[in-house]
C-alpha cells in the first residue's frame, strides 16, 4: 500500500539514473524508458536524466525515443538512483542516493563503502529498508530472484539426474520462452522443498508450478514419499525451541532455537532456499548432516536464492556467490572444498547473487512500477525526509548513521 501523499507540485526535483558500476555489470535499471516518461507526466516539476550506459538492458536510444535526456554525467541531479552498490570512487559528496547497499547486516565486504558514504556526507536510502506502515517491503526484485533462482535450481537438478538440458534463463528472450523449455522436462520423479512464503518464495513457486509439481502440506510431505510433489515451509515449520516450540518472539530474538528442516530433506531431491535469514538464527543443518544427506538420501541440489555466505549463513555449503553463466558449483560437505558441478561426491550449489539480472527487462519494469507507486510521490514533497517510510530506510545522513542504524557504529569504526 502506498503512502498516498499529495505531491508538492511546486517542488523542483531532478533524478539521475545511474549507469551501474559494479563488476560483473548489472544490466537492470530502476526506471525503464516508459516509466521515466510516466514519472515526469505524473509530476510536471520532475526532470529525469539518464546516464549513458553500454550494459543497461534498455539502450540509450530507447530512452531518447521516450523523450528522456541521456547524458554522460548525472552528478548535478538532486537524487541519484542505482540498483547495486555504487563504485566508491564515483560517489559524489552531499548527494542523495538510492541503491541496495548490502550494509545492514554489517557485511564485511561493504564496510569501506559505508565509511566513504559517511565521510562524503551522503544521504543513503536503501531500497531493502523501504517498508509500509504494516511492515512489508514496498519495493523489491524478490519475485524475479525467486523465478530465476527456482529455474536455475531445476536446470541444475535436470543436469545432475540426466533428465534433460534446459537453456540458461539469460539465454531466453523472456520468461515465456523459459517456461516453454521448462515444460519439456519430465520432473515427475522429483520432490522438492521451498523455504519461505514471502515475495521470493512465491516467485519460486510460480516456476515450480509451471514445472508440473503438486503442492502438499508440510505434514503430508513428511509422511509420504510420493514423487512430483513440493512443499513450502513457513518460518514456524523451520525452527523450534525445545522449551516452548515456535513463538512469534523468534522474529525479535531467534537465539535458543534449532532448525527443523532435516526431516523434509530426507526425501527431497532439491532445496530452494528463499527465506530471509537472521544471522542470529541457527543454520538449517551442519556440514556433517549435509554429508549424511548426500550419502543416504536423494538430496543432490540446493538453489540458495538467499545467498548468505558461510559461515554466517542458513546454508553452510554456500561458500561463495556464483555468477550468471556459471551458476552452479559443487561442494564436498565434509571439507567444504569446491568441486566441479554434478560431482557424485558433492552437493550442487546454485548461489547467483544477482538473479533478476537474468531477466533484466521484466524485472526492471516490475521494480520501476513499484518505485513510482510507493516511493515517487513521497520524494516529490519538500519534507520527504521526515516521512516515516523514508526515515526508516535512510542509513546515513549528514555524515552520521541515523538512529535506526546506530547498531552499525562498531562496523564502520573498525
Amino acid at each position: 500500500m502506498s503512502l498516498n501523499l499529495k505531491p508538492d507540485m511546486n517542488a523542483q526535483r531532478t533524478i539521475g539514473i545511474l549507469s551501474e558500476t559494479k563488476s560483473p555489470p548489472d544490466s537492470r535499471v530502476v526506471l525503464p524508458p516508459s516509466l521515466c516518461r510516466e514519472a515526469m507526466r505524473r509530476h510536471p516539476s520532475l526532470k529525469v536524466f539518464v546516464q549513458s550506459s553500454q550494459s543497461r538492458c534498455f539502450g540509450d536510444d530507447e530512452y531518447r525515443e521516450e523523450g528522456v535526456e541521456v547524458v554522460d554525467d548525472v552528478s548535478f541531479c538532486d537524487v541519484l538512483l542505482g540498483v547495486k552498490e555504487v563504485a566508491i570512487e564515483q560517489l559524489v559528496d552531499d548527494k542523495i542516493y538510492f541503491f541496495f547497499s548490502h550494509t545492514i547486516k554489517a557485511q564485511p565486504y561493504n564496510r569501506i563503502l559505508l565509511q566513504t558514504i559517511l565521510a562524503k556526507k551522503i544521504e543513503l536510502i536503501d531500497y531493502e529498508c523501504l517498508r509500509s506502515k504494516d511492515g512489508p517491503r514496498v519495493i523489491a526484485f524478490g519475485r524475479w530472484a525467486g523465478i530465476v533462482g527456482a529455474y536455475n535450481g531445476l536446470l541444475a537438478l535436470a543436469m545432475r539426474l540426466s533428465l534433460g538440458k534446459l537453456p540458461a534463463m539469460h539465454e531466453c528472450f523472456d520468461l515465456a520462452e523459459a517456461l516453454e523449455a521448462l515444460r519439456s522436462i519430465d520432473f515427475s520423479s522429483v520432490r522438492l522443498v521451498v523455504t519461505g512464503t514471502g515475495r521470493v518464495s512465491r516467485g519460486a513457486e510460480e516456476i515450480v508450478k509451471a514445472a508440473g509439481f503438486e503442492k502438499v502440506s508440510p505434514s503430508s510431505f513428511v509422511s509420504s514419499e510420493q514423487k512430483g510433489q513440493y512443499v513450502m515451509l513457513p518460518t514456524e515449520s523451520l525452527f523450534t525451541h525445545d522449551e516452548h516450540g515456535f513463538q512469534t518472539s523468534f522474529y525479535n530474538d531467534p537465539s535458543g532455537y534449532r532448525s527443523t528442516l532435516l526431516p523434509y530433506l530426507q526425501s527431497a531431491n532439491l532445496l530452494i532456499n528463499g527465506i530471509y535469514w537472521d544471522n542470529r538464527a541457527p543454520s538449517f543443518f551442519t556440514k556433517e548432516e549435509a554429508h549424511t544427506l548426500l550419502k543416504s538420501t536423494r538430496l543432490t541440489t540446493i538453489a540458495d536464492i538467499t545467498c548468505d555466505i558461510a559461515p554466517e549463513a542458513s546454508i553452510p555449503l554456500t561458500i561463495r556467490p556464483s555468477i550468471i553463466g556459471d551458476a552452479v558449483y559443487g561442494v564436498d560437505p565434509q571439507s567444504l572444498a569446491e568441486l566441479r558441478p554434478y560431482s557424485s561426491n558433492g552437493l550442487d550449489i546454485m548461489a547467483v547473487d544477482n538473479l533478476p539480472n537474468e531477466l533484466p527487462r521484466d524485472a526492471s519494469m516490475d521494480f520501476g512500477k513499484m518505485f513510482i507507486e510507493h516511493v515517487l510521490d513521497t520524494m516529490m514533497t519538500n519534507d520527504y525526509s521526515s516521512h516515516e517510510m523514508i526515515k526508516q530506510a535512510t542509513i546515513a545522513q549528514a555524515g552520521k548513521l541515523t538512529p535506526a542504524y546506530q547498531y552499525l557504529t562498531e562496523y564502520v569504526n573498525d
